[in-house]
């Protein structure tokens, strides 16, 4: 019986420094995640930065919830990071600087149908092959966040609309995973992707009576 007693609570024990060293990590990519939405609000070439770092290390926190397409999809921003930031970078030593655009209803229609078939397919392969949690919901919200974080290193301004959407999604997730951190971060997102898509529909808004002047 001695044994048995000492052998849980070295288990407890063990439990809970694992759980404390995640959260310390989980804190460090939070505030990185933040710091990268802050400047990419601004326009600011450094949100690539902490892109990168955040993304590397919440690759490997959701790998070991078993979040198997959120740790995928991190790995996908993490070049993202690399692409935005050499896509940001066009025209810095001029003036033909990447500006903000604006694609048709109809474009993201399209984008949105081709997305949602492509989620199904990804949470089907999930649920029947892995042991992935809560496989379609995790596939959609990795494949629109594919799509989205492409749209934000083109600087399209519907991007933080989708951002919406797909933080609301991923709050669930993570409440469920007892990532709170996290969740409280993703609640923090959703407000500053109407900020700034406000943001960046002004900046549109300005380069246009430039390029009238």
């Amino acid at each position: 019986m001695t044994d048995f007693w000492s052998a849980l609570v070295s288990t407890i024990n063990a439990a809970m420094i694992e759980a404390t060293v995640l959260t310390a990590w989980e804190a460090v990519a939070v505030v990185l995640a933040a710091a990268y939405l802050v400047l990419a609000m601004k326009g600011s070439i450094l949100c690539w930065f902490a892109a990168f770092a955040s993304t590397a290390i919440y690759t490997a926190l959701f790998w070991e919830v078993s979040l198997l397409m959120e740790s995928v999809l991190n790995v996908y921003y993490m070049a993202m990071a690399i692409y935005g930031y050499q896509q940001w970078s066009k025209g810095r030593s001029s003036d033909d600087s990447i500006a903000v655009v604006s694609w048709s209803l109809n474009r993201h229609i399209q984008i949105i149908i081709c997305t949602a078939l492509i989620s199904v397919l990804v949470g089907y392969l999930m649920s029947t092959y892995t042991k992935a949690s809560y496989a379609y919901l995790d596939a959609a919200t990795t494949c629109f966040a594919v799509m989205t974080t492409y749209l934000v290193a083109k600087k399209v301004l519907e991007n933080w609309l989708y951002w919406v959407v797909i933080d609301f999604v991923s709050i669930y997730l993570y409440l469920q995973k007892g990532l709170m951190l996290t969740s409280l971060l993703f609640i923090l997102y959703v407000g500053m992707a109407i900020g700034g898509y406000f943001l960046w529909r002004a900046s549109m808004r300005e380069q246009r009576i430039l390029a009238q002047s």
